[in-house]
């Protein structure tokens, strides 16, 4: 099999800067090992765009596991806070993944950026929010509606950048021809619902899809920066496998 894969971001319509990075910032496709990354600066919190940056290179950067990966760059944003006080307090999410060619991914996932499947018809989200109305739900207190319009739905439980001893969470699936896999900042999940991005995620090339789900998150308001990541699992030119 091989990998296809698009990347966006942008920064929204009400936004004065754009605080989220990615990896990769390019389209293409391999028949290799693929790391894709969102990370979403903390907004409101000095250095949002400095955090998400340190924390894309030093995951891109490090050797080892996701989730070594996604630890490596919460140190990176510590030891930054250490030689520059003045960015005491900035902190980012992290959602990564690396697919492998046999259709192993392992994912890594640190606050409330998401990674979604599409596989065999049905399109889930497979990261859970570390978020207040996450936990919320979780107890039986919200419902996810109520979540979803809850005044203090971005208060963060988990970031990078907030200290040692990161616990970071781990998702393994076994992915095969046909299937796409999703990885979104939430400038896109709070603007447009799940229904209608799984519409578009399934409605062509991943290059159209990432800028038709920018444009939809837009469309509806546009109120954080969006970025979005998309790899489509295809059969591999060579092998035909």
């Amino acid at each position: 099999m091989r990998f296809v894969w698009a990347s966006g971001s942008h920064t929204g319509r009400r936004r004065p800067k754009n605080e989220d990075s990615i990896h990769p910032e390019h389209d293409g496709r391999t028949s290799g090992s693929l790391l894709v990354a969102v990370a979403d600066g903390l907004g409101g919190h000095r250095g949002g765009e400095v955090a998400s940056r340190l924390a894309i290179k030093a995951a891109a950067e490090t050797a080892g596991t996701p989730e070594e990966r996604a630890r490596a760059a919460n140190d990176a944003i510590l030891r930054e806070v250490l030689e520059q006080p003045r960015l005491v307090g900035m902190g980012t999410t992290l959602t990564l993944a690396e697919l492998r060619p046999g259709g192993e991914v392992t994912l890594a996932h640190v606050g409330d950026s998401r990674a979604y499947w599409w596989h065999a018809g049905r399109f889930r989200q497979v990261t859970i929010d570390h978020t207040f109305v996450q936990a919320e739900v979780d107890a039986g207190r919200l419902t996810t509606e109520q979540a979803r319009h809850h005044p203090e739905r971005s208060v963060l439980t988990k970031a990078l950048g907030f200290g040692h001893g990161l616990v970071v969470d781990g998702v393994r699936l076994k992915v095969s021809v046909g299937d796409r896999l999703l990885l979104c900042s939430d400038g896109l999940t709070s603007m447009v619902r799940d229904d209608r991005i799984a519409e578009i995620l399934e409605s062509g090339a991943p290059s159209d899809v990432v800028w038709a789900l920018i444009e939809a998150a837009n469309r509806s308001g546009g109120l954080d920066n969006v970025s979005v990541i998309v790899v489509a699992i295809a059969e591999d030119e060579a092998s035909g496998d």
